[in-house]
């Protein structure tokens, strides 16, 4: 006895940019590749905080690039997967992950003030032009994370009706 296949509610190929889900993914990919982007430019003064943050916006990124792909090129009718929960359990993830580094940088930004002793000087632990730069990458980060929910939102009505 075998199964139907599961429904995939979202169109393969061109067609997924005309969707909201297909223009949140694409506005993830812009704004992610924007926070990777800031932060690798203000040469990563808190290894500790923005290390993660890194990683958490390289890996969406690239990753969101995959999930576009597979859709743009119609992998998705070859394939027999729950594709709508796969949607929902990836937009859930990288979510949460997002979420995080959004408050991680944010946390970086505010140490702004905090000043370090460095060999007989104190010095500003952030300097103005890295201050400005990681204001960027925190709004920006806050962007891509409520696309990332936006997207979530609309997966889970997509799996759950």
């Amino acid at each position: 006895m075998s199964f139907p296949a599961p429904r995939v509610t979202l169109p393969a190929g061109p067609d997924i940019l005309r969707t909201y889900s297909g223009a949140f993914v694409c506005l993830e990919i812009v704004f992610g590749g924007l926070v990777w982007i800031l932060v690798a430019s203000s040469n990563v003064p808190l290894p500790l905080l923005q290390g993660w943050v890194m990683f958490v916006s390289v890996t969406a990124f690239v990753c969101s690039l995959l999930f576009l792909g597979v859709f743009l090129s119609g992998v998705v009718t070859q394939i027999n997967a729950n594709w709508n929960f796969l949607d929902f359990a990836y937009h859930f993830t990288v979510f949460v992950f997002y979420f995080g580094a959004f408050l991680l940088e944010a946390a970086t930004t505010s140490l702004h003030d905090l000043r370090c002793n460095r060999t007989m000087t104190v010095e500003p632990l952030l300097k103005d032009n890295q201050y400005n730069i990681n204001v960027a990458a925190t709004i920006f980060a806050f962007v891509t994370t409520a696309c990332y929910g936006c997207s979530l939102g609309l997966a889970l009505r997509r799996w759950r009706p």
